[in-house]
């Protein structure tokens, strides 16, 4: 039985130590690489404040903005966040500001007018034939375009399409357009939908198309058929951006505060460590194996393990406030669970008994102090703006990780000690007067 135990203890803390070193270093093996979690291309996203960068505000560029609809607004950010991907800029993030505004802010580009340059510009969306020709562009032709979820066939099955909403001129437009596309053949047969010169699908036409409205379907998600929906919209859109707001900001503590933060927690994390040890001795060094698996596994999510699509966390001055808070929230949990331990071995039960009783009898307590701590982060994150989510998201995910690593992680190891043997209470946090007792 103890063998069992001391290789199940050694395999977590192997685990832990190796997810750990991937965390923090660079590790290369053969011809595959597994960066840091603070790699500037693939590891945690850095917000303005640490790396400085652009902020621009855009709006629509029209006298009565009380004429600016949602939908209108919907349709810019789609356009807006397009741009951004398509310069490559993932990094950066976009809000609305208000009922019409449109707020942008980009991580390490410190020239805002090339930036709006780039972004700002009215989209145009054309029709082309099969040979790229444009047939008609949607500026004047298209009224709406709205995504729906239905059957398009009286006994079809129900899917996910865009209907397009034709002008009496557009109307004229696209019949002729489709009748020429039907005309010309099998593989001719082709009206692409283009924004800015760059193709975004194409449809097959199979019939003459003479109605104020037309359907486009692709198997589309409910995502996928608002987008481009969105797009369509966006290419007739009745005003064009103005930029309302456009400033170029530096990190706010300078290039090293990242460096400065990290250096700090370090040392915030090995003096938390060394009290636990001191104070709960077995159970604080159980509780040290833990803290360390915990920030391995909040920076490790923070990166998106390395998955582009994955990073949804942006890195702030005040996230790393959220993340410490997250760290203390888990040291809390784990000193009310050896402090219940200690009652338990005080009333005289047996170290095994002891550990089981302490982990129930503390488990209630944690798990409302952690609900409480998860409801502000999510009324933070759904009604902050800014670095205010950032806060929110990192305080979310910290406490989450902080709760199962003190209540199944720390159990789990603590558990594995017991197994060693280990049956003195003054191991377990106990004084030796109280253990004779």
């Amino acid at each position: 039985m103890k063998a069992k135990n001391v290789i199940a203890f050694l395999l977590v803390v192997v685990i832990i130590v190796a997810c750990a070193y991937i965390a923090a270093f660079d590790v290369t093996i053969g011809g595959f690489r597994v960066p840091s979690t603070f790699d500037k291309e693939r590891g945690i996203r850095q917000g303005l404040d640490l790396v400085g960068g652009s902020v621009i505000v855009f709006e629509p560029d029209v006298e009565d903005l009380s004429t600016v609809t949602d939908e209108d607004m919907g349709a810019a950010e789609t356009i807006i966040r397009k741009r951004l991907d398509d310069q490559n800029l993932s990094e950066a993030t976009l809000t609305r500001q208000g009922k019409t505004g449109i707020r942008v802010e980009i991580p390490g580009v410190d020239d805002p007018q090339t930036a709006v340059k780039m972004i700002g510009a009215t989209a145009k969306l054309e029709f082309l034939d099969a040979d790229g020709k444009s047939i008609m562009d949607a500026r004047g032709n298209i009224k709406k375009a709205t995504a729906f979820y239905g059957p398009i066939e009286e006994y079809g099955n129900s899917v996910h399409y865009v209907q397009l909403t034709f002008t009496s001129e557009g109307r004229k437009k696209f019949a002729e357009a489709t009748a020429n596309a039907v005309n010309a053949g099998e593989g001719k047969n082709i009206i692409a939908i283009a924004l800015d010169g760059a193709v975004q699908m194409s449809p097959t036409v199979q019939e003459v198309i003479d109605s104020d409205t037309c359907v486009m379907t692709g198997d589309y998600t409910q995502e996928q058929a608002q987008y481009v929906a969105e797009l369509i919209t966006s290419g007739q859109l009745p005003f064009s951006l103005k930029d309302a707001e456009v400033r170029s900001i530096g990190p706010t503590l300078g290039d090293k505060a990242l460096d400065t933060s990290l250096v700090a927690a370090l040392i915030g994390i090995i003096l938390v460590m060394l009290f636990m040890i001191i104070v709960y001795r077995l159970p604080g060094l159980v509780a040290s194996v833990s803290l360390i698996a915990y920030v391995s596994i909040v920076t490790l999510i923070m990166a998106g393990f390395y998955v582009p699509e994955w990073r949804f966390v942006i890195l702030t001055l005040p996230g790393i406030a959220g993340v410490i808070l997250g760290i203390g929230m888990a040291v809390d949990a784990n000193v009310v669970i050896f402090e219940r331990i200690k009652d338990e071995l005080r009333a005289g039960k047996s170290v095994g008994a002891a550990v089981n009783g302490g982990f129930k009898r503390a488990l209630t307590a944690i798990i409302d102090s952690n609900i409480t701590t998860v409801i502000a982060s999510v009324v933070l994150y759904f009604f902050g703006t800014g670095t205010v989510k950032s806060f929110a998201v990192t305080l979310f995910i910290g406490i989450v990780i902080s709760m199962l690593t003190a209540v199944t992680l720390t159990k789990f190891l603590l558990k594995q000690i017991v197994g060693f043997g280990v049956k003195n209470p003054v191991f377990y946090g106990l004084s030796k007067r109280g253990a004779e007792k």
